[in-house]
């Protein structure tokens, strides 16, 4: 069961941008977060890295909600994956966000 953000979470939600980066041979999504954006490489399966996306994310959102909007107007499959992951991505982040207030770990207590 999803975790609708309360009208506080709302009101002060920031976005943040989410780019896809198109080199040869990977493509990445690009997430701003912090002052290193964060690569997700589309291209290649490797879990560490999107677990080492996750933490830093996680990290942040020590700080207050957000979400990422993708700045992408292609149609082409990896603007498509980039879309849905995001969308999953972002009902993650609140959820989470939710739990962290819960258990006091925000640093806006």
């Amino acid at each position: 069961m999803e975790k609708k953000p309360s009208v506080k979470e709302e009101k002060y939600m920031g976005t943040k941008k989410a780019t896809i980066k198109r080199e040869e041979p990977n493509t990445y999504l690009v997430l701003e977060v912090g002052e290193n954006p964060i690569q997700i490489i589309l291209t290649d399966d490797n879990p560490n890295n999107v677990k080492s996306a996750f933490n830093l994310i996680l990290k942040e959102l020590t700080k207050g909600i957000f979400e990422f909007k993708l700045e992408d107007e292609s149609s082409e499959l990896y603007n498509n994956i980039c879309v849905e992951y995001l969308s999953q991505l972002n009902a993650e982040i609140k959820i989470i966000h939710g739990e962290l207030e819960e258990f006091e770990l925000t640093e806006n207590k």
